[in-house]
Order: C-alpha cells, then structure tokens, then sequence
C-alpha cells in the first residue's frame, strides 16, 4: 500500500503584507485545506474517500466501478464495534450469521466468505475456528460487493472484506478503554504509538486487549487476548519497510443455538435458553506476521512487495442439540463434535504500478505476481449421548465429557500461484477505461491420515480471469460506473455419478453511481446481477450433489459522511433476489439467509459549541425482512424484525469520555438467524447496556 498522508491538513498560514504606506500590516486569517487519506483514525468521519479493497493501490472511491463500504475508525468507536463480526452486521449489505464472538458466518450478496484479508494479503477462513480478528488492531475495515478474482483468482463471488491495520505513527499518542457490559463482560484495551529515532524515520506502535465474560444465553462465555506490533522504517526518502505481527487467544464456552420443534418451526422460549454441556469448551491461538517494502519511483510509480506468514492453532469439545424438540419442548439426544486444526499459511505478491502519459491519453499499468501456500491438519471425533432433557429447566449435570477417539484424520495441502494485469487509461476528460486479466495456477490435494489414502486431488492450469470496467465523472460530484468481474472456486464435490463437479465460475455485472458532497459526505446507488454457475450443492430431498447454477440480483443504496457540521450517517437499504436458474431446483430460492431487505442506519450527532459543546447523540437502527435457512431437511422461516440502539458520549476533557450505549432499546425478541431442525437457531441479543471510558494520552 503507499504511503499515508494526514487525513485533514492544516496550514496554519500568517502572512505579513509588505506596507506600501504606514497602514497597519494585515494577517489573514487560519487556512484549513482538507486531503484525502486512507487512514481513518483521528478523522472523526463516518466515511473516508479512498480505498484499496479490490485494487492493488490506494485510489477514490469513485475510480472503483463496484460497490464500497468502508467502517471507519470513528463508527469502530462511537458504536462500540470490537469483533470483526459484529461489526459487519452493521454494514449495509452484510448478513451476519450470528455464533459465538468472532465465530459468526459472515456473507455479502447470498454467498459465504471464504477469505478475509489484511492489507490486502489473503487469509483463508473458516467460521468455525474463530480466527476473525479483534477490532483493536484495525484502523479500518473495507468491504467490496462482487468477485474479487483480478487479484486473487479462486474464491466465493460475493465480496471481500479487508483489515487495513493500524500503522506506527511519528506523533507520540495512545488510550487505555475499559468497557463494561450489562450481560457481565468486561474489557480493557490500549494503544500507544510514536517516533522511535530522533528523526522519525523509525516509527513503532502496540497494541493490547483482554476481553471475557458471559453472553446473554445461559452458560456461554467468550474470552479474547490481543497482543500487537508494527514497526515502521523509513529506509531512504522513497524507500519505506513496514514489519507488523499480532497474537491472538480465544477461550470460549461454545453455544450452538437451538432446535426447532418438530414441525420445523422456531421455538418460543426464553431467549437466555440453552443446549450446552458443562465441559462445552473452544480455545485457539492465531499468529500472523507481515512484511511490506515500498520502493517509490521516478515518475510517481511503485514497486511493492508484501508477504503474510499466518498460524492457526484449535482444538475444541462441545455438545449441541441433537434432535428437535417435542411439545414439552425437551430433546432427546445430545450431539457432540470435537477437533484439533492446525494450519499454516503464506502469501506472498509483488508488483509494479507505473503511471504513464502517451499523448492526450493518461493512465496506469500494474503488473504483478502472486503465491499462496495453506498447509492444514484436521483431527475430528463426533458422537451423540441419548437422554432426555428440559429447555425449559435444563440441567446436564448428569452428562459424562465423553473420551474423544479422533477417528477422522485428514491433512490438505493448497498451492496457488498467478501472474495479473490491470491497464487504465484515460482516453478523454472525465472517462476512465479499466481491463485486467489474471492466469492462476492451482493444485490441491487431501490425504486421509488414517489410511494414507489420496482422498481429493484438484488443480487448474492457467486457468484465465477476465475484469473490466469504466467511470465517468458526469460531475465535479458524481459518477456513472459499469463493471465485470469473475472469479472461480475449484470444488472436491462429485454427483451421483461420482464425477468431480467442475470448477464454479462467478461473475457479475453492475452498474451504478457515486457521487460526493461537500467533499464530507459520499453517496451511492448501483444494480447488480451476479451469476455462479456449475456450483455443487445438495438437492432438496436427496443427498446427493448436482451442478447448480445461481443467481443473485438486486439493488443497493448507501450513505455515509456528515450531512451537517457535526452531524454523521452511515447506512444504507440493500434489495436482494437470490434463486436457482439451473438445475433441479430451477426457481427455488438459493439459501434464503440472505432477506429480501435489508436496512441499517446509524448516525452520531455533536453539539458542537454551546451549553452542550461535550456531548454528542447518537444511535442505530436495524430492519430486516423475513427470511429462512433452506437446506435438504427443509425450510426454516423466521419473521423479520426491527432493533433500535441508542448512545451517548460525554466529553470529560479534551483527553477523556465516556460512552454510553443501549443496545435493543425497546427489547425486541427476535430469531437472528435459522439454521437446521437441531442447531443453528439464535435469539438476538436482548436489551443491553455498555460503558466505556476512554483515556488518551
């Protein structure tokens, strides 16, 4: 990534007339120029003009031809986000399948995340390992809506989602925040940055959280150990090194949600009700390491190179429902499922960005490579305990940690490789012309541990990834955008036959408009059509596999910024049509999680000066449509729902606040999300208060 300029520049400007008579010398007045940065923190805004989600550089909102969403550091704050998780279920266009913190299943246009990524370097993820990070170490998260393939090749088509990291920084500073939760959570975080030399060419940054306490369901709890660094150096005026490593822990007692009744509908009970076991238990230890060199060239070009070395270690025991309820609402079997995963992970990319004029056209070429390595080892024991147990009254005293037998062992290797080129041209005042391709290399293969038997071996040779688009500011403030965009996922899936299903290919096209207002206050609209063809999935009634192709189609509005001194918005209505176009479920809806509306809304308000100069107002509101979980043992329909927070911020000094939230202010009880007739159903959380006091320095 380049390197960062201040958010909001100040030119503190005095300039002394020279007197041509002996008239007093006249000062003008304080200069306040506003610039476009990439980092957030200390901007106060709700929105930010540039990203690099999607791209290989840093660039306008408005020279991206699909949808943006960027959370900045302020809504982070002001809204008490602290996983990457709850967070997102905040973003307009996000659903967020809720579990445990940082455990939740996180989708963008009906299809499941399978990547995150951190300053733009890939990670793979899997919900189930709670390797999502915490919010402390973020400066900002990014979201963009379609594939992502120029720049990475294989994945889900929906979206991605990147972390731009919190970056050292040469003005000394720091806060401590200790936040306490009504459900009885608790949590303490700092930060502390600054020069390291006298001249600031080394810069150095830590960051530290602890986080525990109970969830609102009876039994669980969650548990969270943040450790970070990153050092920045200054090698020569245009040569920049930037190291960054985090560490993070999670102890959880696991909730797996509720059954349903026997019919498939969604149960009515107490919303703190459970399905655990005493000896539930999660724990994993997540390491990453960063590396990036950016070498400045003659001409305003780069050169850059970026490599993340990632670990995940996990190992969990837990019991869920195993069976619907009946009319007494009481199951009649326990299931468990127990795991050991290790994983090792390298990305690595280099590339050039080389702008260049040629007559009246101006543009920009990148060319680069990339390389991508996951090593992983899988131990899994799963079983069931037959009984008879209350929801009503639950009590599991009775029920014996079972001795867990790692029957099923299994190690993957992945290897990915690709060469990519993007070309942008400006052909006349206003156009911008954008066309990119990408040849990925890719080889998987599975080995069953237990037999040393070769269970999956996949590849693609070459296999090209075509991108195009193109902008045109009709306005000093608006923008008309058009795009195509693919990727492709290889899949280890066979059908009946027990052919190996083909790789699913995805693609979208979309069209839109951006436009900014007041250089404080960004806007969007834009239609979108995302196909995913040849994807393996389960037909209703069977169990087997079918080449299905989907579609996802809809609309999208945004809003974010301030729309009056000291006034800021964020949200956004999302309209999403999902069904099958192909195959045996042709017309049938596609998953269903995804609702056909979806709305959010949060605002945060500062009096400014006056009586009420220290405080600021603030507070969110969520609107979803119905929605259900369709799977092969059926639909699960849950009724939309409504939640309303409110916050408030109090100014102590210029150094100090304290924050106030009610989360759910008129206690809506609600189903979140719906899953399967033994699992996967979870109440919304229920009216709750937070304080957070903040200390800066």
């Amino acid at each position: 990534m380049p390197c960062l300029s201040p958010r909001r520049l100040l030119l503190a400007t005095t300039c002394l007339a020279a007197p041509a008579t002996a008239q007093e010398a006249t000062v003008l007045g304080e200069i306040t120029v506003n610039a476009s940065s990439y980092e957030t923190e200390g901007t106060g805004s709700y929105t930010t003009d540039e990203v690099s989600v999607g791209e290989k550089e840093v660039r306008d909102i408005r020279e991206i031809p699909q949808s943006t969403t960027v959370i900045t550091n302020s809504q982070i704050r002001d809204r008490g986000f602290t996983s990457l998780d709850s967070a997102l279920a905040k973003a307009p266009g996000m659903l967020v399948l809720n579990n445990d913190l940082g455990r939740s299943s996180l989708f963008v246009r009906g299809f499941e995340m399978d990547y995150l990524y951190f300053n733009g370097l890939p990670a793979p993820l899997s919900s189930i390992y709670g390797t999502q990070p915490d919010l402390a170490i973020v400066d900002h998260v990014e979201i963009l809506k379609g594939p992502n393939g120029l720049f990475v090749g294989t994945g889900e088509p929906g979206g991605a989602v990147n972390m731009s990291l919190k970056r050292a920084q040469e003005e000394f500073g720091g806060y401590v925040t200790v936040t306490g939760q009504s459900f009885g959570r608790g949590r303490i975080e700092g930060d502390v940055t600054g020069k390291i030399n006298e001249s600031g060419t080394l810069r150095g940054r830590a960051v530290f959280a602890h986080d525990e306490g109970d969830g609102f369901v009876d039994m669980q709890e969650n548990a969270v150990d943040v450790a970070y660094g990153t050092l920045a150096w200054d090698i020569t005026p245009d040569t920049a090194l930037t190291f960054t490593l985090s560490h993070m822990e999670r102890d959880i007692s696991p909730f797996n949600g509720l059954p349903t009744d026997g019919d498939g509908k969604l149960l009515d009970v107490d919303r703190s009700t459970t399905t655990m076991a005493d000896w539930n238990d999660f724990e994993n230890t997540v390491d990453d390491y960063i590396l990036e060199l950016r070498h400045e060239l003659d001409g305003g070009g780069f050169l850059k190179f970026s490599g993340r070395y990632s670990t995940r270690d996990v190992e969990f025991l837990y019991a869920y429902a195993g069976s619907a309820a009946d009319e007494n609402n009481e199951i009649s079997r326990l299931s468990w499922l127990a795991r050991q995963y290790q994983e090792d992970s390298l990305a690595l990319d280099a590339y050039a960005s080389l702008p260049f004029d040629f007559g009246q056209v101006t543009g920009n070429l990148i060319l680069g490579a990339d390389w991508q390595q996951v090593d992983s080892r899988m131990y899994q024991a799963r079983g069931a305990i037959a009984g008879s147990w209350d929801l009503d009254d639950w009590d599991v005293s009775d029920v014996a940690k079972p001795d867990v037998d790692y029957s099923a062992r299994t190690e993957t290797e992945l290897e990915r490789y690709g060469i990519y080129s993007q070309l942008r041209v400006q052909p006349l005042g206003g156009l911008n012309l954008i066309a990119g391709g990408r040849f990925t290399w890719y080889d998987q293969s599975s080995t069953d541990l237990v037999t040393d038997e070769v269970t999956d071996d996949i590849g693609e040779n070459g296999r090209f990834t075509p991108y195009g688009g193109l902008t045109y500011d009709v306005t000093g403030w608006a923008t008309l955008y058009a795009s195509y965009t693919s990727i492709f996922q290889p899949q280890t899936e066979t059908d009946a036959e027990d052919e190996l299903i083909d790789p699913a290919e995805g693609r979208q096209i979309e069209i839109g408009a951006k436009m900014r207002f007041f250089d404080a206050l960004n806007a969007s609209v834009a239609l979108f059509d995302l196909q995913e063809d040849n994807r393996a999935e389960v037909a209703l009634g069977t169990s087997d596999y079918y080449a299905m192709d989907v579609e996802s189609r809809g609309l999208e509005l945004e809003l974010s910024g301030e729309i009056l001194p000291g006034w800021q918005v964020f949200g956004g209505y999302t309209y999403t049509e999902m069904k099958y176009v192909d195959g045996p479920m042709e017309d049938a809806v596609f998953k269903g999680y995804t609702p056909d509306h979806m709305l959010q809304l949060a605002t945060q308000y500062d009096f400014g000066p006056g009586a009420l100069d220290r405080l600021s107002l603030g507070g969110s509101f969520t609107w979803m449509s119905d929605f259900k979980s369709v799977s092969s043992q059926g639909e699960i329909e849950a009724e939309g729902y409504t939640v309303l927070d409110l916050a408030a911020a109090w100014e102590v000094t210029e150094q100090s606040e304290i924050r106030l939230r009610v989360n759910n202010v008129l206690d809506e009880t609600y189903y979140s999300r719906a899953g399967s007739p033994t699992v996967f159903n979870f109440y919304g959380a229920p009216r709750n208060v937070e304080v957070a006091f903040t200390q800066r320095f």
